[in-house]
């Protein structure tokens, strides 16, 4: 199962990347290198394709060696704006109330999403060995701190995997998030068997945002449902106090 992840995403994502480059067959034993003409290991080049402020093109015309470089500022906005939202997840129904859970987070702390009610929940499911859920982790996590002192979003990382395991993995990989360990619970509330999952829920407890798997333009959402989120409230909370 984690190999078909895997693998759909390589497809997906070098899907959208062929369609503008003449279909480069990537894989994962393609040769990619930087500018300078340095090899870029796979773990690196997809995790920065990813970011979508990279594209790959064809150094020879046989497909066989591929050259990544960095697209400038200008080009990156202009391509995220125009990114498709991300297809909906099977698990959530947009505009549908959100099943609450009670659990406790990594660090003992008491998680009541029912309390958070009023605040927007930004939520992810995710285990530690799904390679695409590691992979869009570093923009969740830019994500998250652009609002580390908006106390009205709550992010939540549900993983699946144990305290003392997801401890371990988190001394090599940053995660913005709070953390929830051993949330399968969670997942199976929600019937969630594709990773990674992001949701949003907003203020009054409906699911606003929901996806399933890897997507450059994934992080790109979220944000911009957060801020359509807060720019509602911030709207009915001025017209209330001029009424």
């Amino acid at each position: 199962m984690r190999k078909l992840l895997l693998t759909v995403f390589v497809i997906v994502i070098f899907s959208c990347t062929s369609s503008a480059q003449k279909n480069p067959e990537l894989t994962e034993s393609s040769i990619v290198k930087d500018t300078s003409g340095t090899i870029v290991p796979y773990n690196i080049w997809t995790r920065l394709l990813i970011t979508g402020r990279y594209k790959i093109k064809t150094e020879k015309k046989d497909n066989t060696e591929f050259i990544i470089y960095r697209i400038s500022d200008e080009e990156y906005e202009k391509a995220i704006e125009t990114m498709p939202k991300p297809k909906e997840s099977n698990f959530f129904r947009t505009g549908g109330r959100f099943s609450h859970f009670k659990t406790t987070d990594i660090d003992g702390n008491i998680i009541n999403t029912k309390s958070l009610t009023g605040k927007i929940i930004v939520l992810n499911f995710w285990f530690i060995d799904c390679q695409p859920c590691r992979m869009e982790m570093p923009e969740l996590s830019k994500l998250s701190d652009t609002y580390k002192s908006d106390s009205s979003i709550v992010f939540l990382a549900i993983a699946l995997d144990k305290k003392y395991e997801i401890e371990q993995f988190l001394k090599s990989f940053r995660f913005g998030y709070t953390i929830i360990d051993n949330g399968r619970f969670i997942a199976d509330q929600f019937r969630i068997n594709s990773y990674p999952t992001n949701v949003i829920v907003d203020q009054n407890g409906k699911v606003y945002f929901h996806s399933t798997g890897l997507s450059t333009s994934t992080v790109h959402w979220l944000k911009r449902s957060i801020e359509q989120l807060k720019n509602s409230a911030e709207k009915k909370n001025a017209t209330a106090k001029s009424g």
